[in-house]
């Protein structure tokens, strides 16, 4: 199975295409194309390897801003800081996924509250017992700490290699204490509301790192704000521990997913003019 974060696979298509026009908008057809025409590629490159692919989305709802409002909070600052019309953008992303879902032969994967990250986790675990090859496709080292399971790798199509060398459990335990800003989530010193106040966080040595680091970690932490923070940054970071309902939620979105029916291709692509892919419809 080749499980696509199609959130981070779509908005590299968009910051390409508006670096190539120059432009605060973007135009839904050549986007279109360029996902597509990813796809296409991945599909060729690896489903004799790994099996067809499954594409997986965001909600718009996540359950960890539930848990932790600051969660992802800065990034709507930093969208409205750079210019494009992300109305625009978002319009015609959810175009585009809607297109997918209509028209394309694949499972494509929404479910209330989850994002992309948990699907892919959520199916990585589960396929570990059935011996499948699983290949995830994101740059997202977030995904590392999944590495650890049977028959999981990684590559990302943004530097084009795969993912490795990092041991998995250590990653993650660094991870969890070191939080990670582009989430909005802080150190294990620092407070909650940390990014969304513009603070700086409170220094972390590598040191403090390398001893703390580590399955007994909470015995050395050395007080019950420090403690709390870990609690903190482990529950929004460790993929491998979602709330049950939605766990459960992943699962039957995936087996209760229609295929697609791939006869439906030609006429898309004729309805959208996609002539140079038409001549490689096979490879979809």
């Amino acid at each position: 199975m080749i499980l696509v974060d199609m959130n981070q696979i779509s908005l590299a298509s968009v910051m390409m295409h508006l670096n190539i026009t120059k432009r605060d908008s973007v135009d839904v057809g050549m986007v279109r194309h360029m996902i597509l025409n990813s796809l296409r590629m991945y599909r060729q490159s690896y489903f004799r390897e790994f099996g067809e692919l499954v594409i997986c989305y965001d909600s718009k709802h996540y359950w960890r801003r539930d848990y932790y409002p600051e969660y992802k909070a800065n990034r709507k600052k930093t969208r409205n800081n750079s210019g494009h019309d992300w109305d625009n953008i978002f319009e015609c992303l959810n175009t585009i996924k809607q297109e997918l879902k209509d028209s394309f032969p694949y499972k494509v994967l929404e479910v209330y509250g989850a994002e992309a990250d948990d699907i892919i986790a959520v199916l990585c675990n589960e396929l570990e017992f059935d011996n499948s090859n699983t290949l995830i496709l994101s740059g997202d080292k977030d995904f590392i700490q999944l590495h650890k399971i049977k028959n999981v790798k990684q590559y990302s199509p943004i530097t084009k290699k795969y993912i490795n060398g990092e041991d998995p459990k250590e990653y993650l335990y660094q991870h969890i204490l070191k939080g990670d800003s582009s989430d909005g989530v802080p150190n294990v010193l620092s407070p909650d509301n940390t990014f969304v106040d513009g603070l700086r966080q409170k220094p972390l040595s590598k040191k403090k790192i390398v001893e703390w680091a580590g399955p007994m970690c909470e015995q050395f932490l050395p007080n019950d704000e420090i403690k709390r923070n870990y609690q903190r940054n482990k529950k929004l970071i460790d993929l491998t521990q979602p709330p049950e309902e939605l766990f459960l939620e992943c699962i039957k979105t995936y087996k209760d997913a229609p295929n697609g029916d791939r006869r439906k291709l030609l006429n898309y692509f004729i309805k959208n003019r996609l002539n140079d892919l038409m001549e490689n419809i096979g490879d979809f």
